[in-house]
């Protein structure tokens, strides 16, 4: 391509790409400052959440460090969001939910509510259902995580092969090796019998401390 058609076609590009901001710009100016406040915060949120919705989905996400956490308890099956027992209410996370919901809420009520006081709160009530309804979907996942994860108390009553001996009479531990979901799980086990040797089948009887297995010869 010679230089005078490249010049030209950049002019044009360039044209164009003034063209649009102008237009942009434009429109924005159109609104009065309060409306321009709220598609602001709804524009600037929803690229922050999509941002972290692609984030979590190449595993790159879900990292809040540094974040202030409310705690509501340590039980992590009693409406926490996070595997430390606490409810992030004022995590990034949350923080961007909530302007979502004030952004668009805003934006979406402002037809229909004139009053910028009454505009104000219906803004901030869809923030804080935004965030509800977002700590909801997080734990239903959280939750669908931890039902297929791996727990040693699965293994009672099952049938496992010893990978390394085990010690008669709990004199030491062995390794065992648990099948589950296609992946091999390696566990401590210790007997009160004779010694079992590597290959054997043997069957766990009971969890002994944290993390060893009770194991009987099949």
């Amino acid at each position: 391509m010679h230089l005078s058609a490249q010049i030209r076609n950049f002019g044009i590009l360039n044209l164009k790409n003034h063209s649009i901001m102008e237009t942009i710009t434009t429109w924005y100016n159109a609104f009065d400052p309060v409306m321009r406040t709220y598609w602001g915060i709804a524009i600037f949120a929803s690229l922050i959440f999509l941002i972290q919705m692609v984030m979590t989905f190449i595993g790159i996400g879900d990292a809040d460090g540094g974040d202030a956490d409310f705690d509501m308890g340590g039980d992590t099956d009693g409406g926490t969001l996070d595997a430390g027992g606490t409810l992030q209410l004022f995590s990034v996370r949350n923080i961007i939910n909530f302007l979502l919901g004030v952004g668009w809420g805003g934006v979406c009520f402002s037809s229909s509510v004139h009053s910028p006081v009454l505009l104000g709160i219906c803004a901030f009530l869809t923030g804080c259902v935004f965030v509800a309804i977002f700590a909801l979907v997080y734990k239903q996942m959280r939750h669908l995580e931890h039902d297929g994860a791996f727990k040693i108390k699965d293994c009672v009553g099952q049938v496992a092969d010893v990978y390394l001996r085990i010690p008669a009479e709990r004199q030491g531990e062995g390794k065992i090796q648990y099948s589950f979901q296609g992946s091999v799980q390696e566990l401590p086990a210790v007997t009160d019998g004779e010694q079992i040797p590597s290959g054997a089948k043997v069957r766990v009887l009971e969890i002994v401390g944290d993390h060893t297995l009770l194991v009987e010869k099949v």
